[in-house]
């Protein structure tokens, strides 16, 4: 039985193996409690501290949670590719064997996380930090009505939040993989989209249509113009992931992958414009770019089977139904049964949905190592048959 590392060791070598990682994490954890107690006593001396609301315990913990976050997020990232980069040349066989250190797990060939991808995960991460805290104060506030947090005990709870959130950021940032990409695509929407709904000042927003969102000046805007921007790059660094692991033997079927990586660029750019001009200050140019990520989805869904031959077809009937319901729902809104935002809620479901459902599908696609009878473990296949055409 190997002997536990030193934390000298750890910190020397802090993506060396699964323990160096979580103790890193942990040690982290750590400086981050002491710290955020720290800051938290200062900031709450000599008062009681509300729940929610400014300068309140929620508020706090929030914002510096989306900060802590970040930082993690980033550290996390750094800290693999360093450690990757000691090891670039140790065998692969080897590795597979040992264990002799962390892999980065989105090291797909054909795919890699750029500096704008890395700084819209990190964004997203904090986002969902900073959103999250919030909402569960405002829950807390609403459950203890009239409550107040003591000086120390909301340092110190201030420091366990904090702790927890620099924890969990980290080790999401290390293991970061294809499918937990599409799961924080997912729960960045879904936390973004909420906390604009909720903080909204027009509570009848939901009347005219989705955009309505981002037209005030006011917090529920900025969030949810920032959250379609951020979705947007993410949804393109999920267009190469999406698309890197199809299995490919033909130049038809090269092109029909470039193609479909194409389309859910266009996708991710679409959405990011969408955030980036509102409806109210662009309207022709938003609504153009909004209704041309419906048609560049369903232009797509329609031609996969020809474009990818080895999707699933059950994969492939998904997708005709999602395409189904959406028409539906426009008919829906034409004869004025539906409304607008009604319509768009669950387009955006449908078709983001679809991708991630599709990067599963994609990712279920890539090759394994295989161990034969022998216990020699075979990874010649992980780079594909001789035959395939280069990656563009």
């Amino acid at each position: 039985m190997s002997q536990p590392s030193s934390i000298a060791r750890t910190l020397r070598r802090p993506v060396e193996n699964a323990e160096s990682v979580e103790s890193v994490a942990l040690l982290g954890g750590a400086a981050i409690f002491i710290l955020g107690a720290l800051v938290g006593t200062v900031f709450f001396w000599g008062r009681n501290a509300a729940i929610s609301g400014p300068n309140s315990l929620g508020a706090f913990v929030a914002i510096g949670a989306g900060f802590v976050a970040l930082v993690a997020f980033i550290a996390g990232r750094l800290l693999l590719r360093s450690g990757s980069a000691r090891h670039e040349h140790t065998p692969i066989l080897d590795d597979l064997r040992a264990g002799l250190h962390v892999r980065n797990r989105l090291d797909v060939p054909g795919a890699k996380l750029h500096w704008f991808d890395i700084a819209a995960l990190a964004l997203a991460h904090a986002f969902i930090a900073l959103l999250g805290w919030i909402g569960l104060a405002d829950l807390l506030e609403r459950s203890f009505i009239g409550a107040v947090v003591y000086t120390l005990p909301a340092a110190v709870l201030a420091g366990v939040a904090l702790a927890v959130s620099s924890y969990v950021v980290f080790l999401s940032a290390v293991n970061l993989t294809p499918m937990l990409l599409s799961l924080v695509l997912a729960l960045f929407l879904v936390v973004g989209a909420l906390a604009s709904m909720l903080s909204s000042s027009d509570p009848h927003w939901w009347k005219k249509n989705l955009s309505a969102l981002g037209m005030t000046d006011d917090v529920s805007a900025l969030a949810f113009n920032v959250t379609l921007i951020i979705a947007g790059v993410i949804v393109t660094t999920i267009a190469h992931y999406a698309t890197a692991t199809i299995p490919v033997r033909t130049p038809a079927e090269v092109k029909g992958r470039n193609r479909v990586r194409f389309a859910l660029i266009v996708i991710g750019v679409c959405l990011t414009c969408v955030g980036v001009f509102p409806v109210d200050r662009f309207f022709l140019l938003h609504n153009t770019v909004a209704t041309g990520m419906t048609v560049v989805y369903a232009v797509m869904v329609v031609g996969i089977r020809w474009l990818v031959p080895a999707m699933p077809r059950v994969f492939i009937l998904l997708g005709y139904v999602f395409v189904g319901v959406i028409a539906v729902l426009a008919v829906f809104f034409a004869i004025g049964y539906y409304n607008l935002t009604a319509v768009e809620l669950v387009a955006a479901v449908l078709i983001f949905g679809w991708i991630i459902v599709f990067l599963r599908n994609t990712s279920a696609m890539r090759p394994a190592a295989v161990t034969d009878e022998t216990g020699t473990t075979d990874v010649s296949h992980l780079a594909g048959p001789a035959s395939a055409p280069a990656e563009l």
